[in-house]
C-alpha cells in the first residue's frame, strides 16, 4: 500500500470548490447530434464540381438520419457517431448544356471505418447525362469525401473546446516545450505560469505562438475586429464589440470574453476563456500585429491557461483562428482576381 499523499495521482480525489468531476476521472457525455446536423450541412451543401463533362452543385441534404457525441473518461476524449445521409445533386453537361438531377447517399459514416472506406453511392434520374453521373463518381466523392473530414475535424476541436477539466496538477510542473516550425508558424512554445486564485488553486501556462499570414496589418486586424469577418472565418455567429469593455463571443458559445486594449492595425488585448473552464477563470490574450511588407506577423501571448487545456487551446488558436484566417485570405484573394 502506498503511503498518505504517494499513491497514483489518477486515484487520488481532489478537492474542488465546483464539486466537478475531479481527475476527469468520471465518464462525462455531450450530445452532438444537433450541432452535427448543422455542421454536416455546412460543409456538404453546396458543394461544386467540376471536370471536362460538365459542372456539378451538390444542393440540399435531404435526409440526415443518426446521432453524435463525445465523451470524456479518465481525462481522454472518446467519439461515437452514425450517420445515414442523402443529398441532392444537379448539374449541366459542358457541350450539349443538357441539365440532369441525381442523388448521393451515404449510409453508415461512423467511427467504425476510416472516411475512405465509407461507402458513397452516386444515382442519376433517368436519361442520358451519364458523363455528370461519372463525374459524381470521382471528382464529386473526392469532394464529399473532404467535406466529411471537414465535419470530424470541426466534431474533434470545435465541438470539444473545454470538455477535459482541469486536474490539480503540481505546481512548477515540467511544462515547457520546444516545437518545430511547420508550414507558416514561426513559433509555438509554452511556458510555465504561477496559478491563479479562483476558488481553488488553478495551475496554469503561458502560450506563445507566431504566425505569418498573407495580408498587411490593418486587414488581419480587421478580421479579428468586425464581426462580419470573424462569421466568415469561424463559421458560426458571433458577438463582437470591438471597443474597450466590448464583449467577444464565438463558437456557439464555447470562447467568450471582452476586449481589453485595442491599438488599431497594431495590438488587441483580451480576457478570454472557454465555456467549461472554471467558472469566471479567464486568460489574457495579447495579439500583436506586425507588417512584413505584403504580409503581417501576428505574434500570440495567452497567459493564464489552465493546465490541463493547454493542448485543446493551443489547437483551438492553431486550427479555428490561424487556419481558417489563412483560408478566408485565400479565398478574398481568389474572387479579386
Amino acid at each position: 500500500m502506498a503511503k498518505w499523499g504517494q499513491g497514483d495521482p489518477r486515484w487520488i480525489v481532489e478537492e474542488r470548490a465546483d464539486a466537478t468531476n475531479v481527475n476527469n476521472w468520471h465518464w462525462t457525455e455531450r450530445d452532438a447530434t444537433s450541432w452535427s446536423k448543422r455542421k454536416l450541412k455546412e460543409v456538404l451543401e453546396g458543394l461544386v464540381v467540376e471536370g471536362e463533362a460538365g459542372r456539378c452543385e451538390i444542393g440540399d441534404l435531404k435526409h440526415v438520419e443518426g446521432e453524435a457525441s463525445c465523451n470524456s473518461r479518465k481525462g481522454k476524449l472518446i467519439f461515437f457517431y452514425e450517420w445515414n445521409l442523402r443529398l441532392s445533386w444537379k448539374g449541366t453537361v459542358k457541350e450539349s448544356g443538357e441539365k440532369h438531377k441525381g442523388s448521393v447517399e451515404i449510409p453508415n459514416l461512423s467511427e467504425e471505418n476510416e472516411v475512405d472506406d465509407t461507402e458513397i453511392n452516386v444515382s442519376k434520374k433517368k436519361g442520358e447525362g451519364d458523363v455528370l453521373k461519372d463525374l459524381m463518381r470521382t471528382e464529386g466523392t473526392t469532394k464529399v469525401r473532404e467535406a466529411l473530414r471537414d465535419y470530424l475535424k470541426a466534431l474533434k476541436t470545435e465541438f470539444t473546446l473545454g470538455m477535459i477539466l482541469p486536474t490539480k496538477a503540481p505546481v512548477g510542473q515540467e511544462l515547457a516545450t520546444e516545437r518545430k516550425p511547420s508550414g507558416n508558424t514561426v513559433q509555438d512554445s509554452v511556458t510555465p505560469q504561477s496559478p491563479d486564485m479562483v476558488g481553488v488553486k488553478i495551475p496554469t501556462v503561458r502560450i506563445h505562438m507566431r504566425e505569418v499570414f498573407n495580408s498587411p496589418a490593418d486587414e488581419l486586424y480587421s478580421i479579428f475586429t468586425n464581426k462580419e469577418l470573424v462569421q466568415k472565418f469561424s463559421k458560426c455567429p458571433a458577438v463582437i464589440e470591438a471597443e474597450k469593455g466590448g464583449k467577444l463571443q464565438m463558437f456557439e458559445g464555447c470562447v467568450s470574453g471582452e476586449y481589453t486594449e485595442l491599438v488599431p492595425s497594431q495590438r488587441i488585448v483580451l480576457k478570454w476563456r472557454c465555456r467549461s473552464w472554471p467558472d469566471e477563470h479567464y486568460a489574457t490574450v495579447a495579439l500583436n500585429f506586425q507588417d512584413l511588407a505584403a504580409q503581417s506577423e501576428l505574434e500570440l501571448e495567452c497567459k493564464g491557461v489552465p493546465v490541463s487545456h493547454e493542448e485543446s487551446t493551443r489547437q483551438c488558436w492553431k486550427k479555428q483562428y490561424f487556419e481558417e484566417i489563412h483560408i478566408l485570405l485565400q479565398q478574398s484573394k481568389d474572387t479579386m482576381e
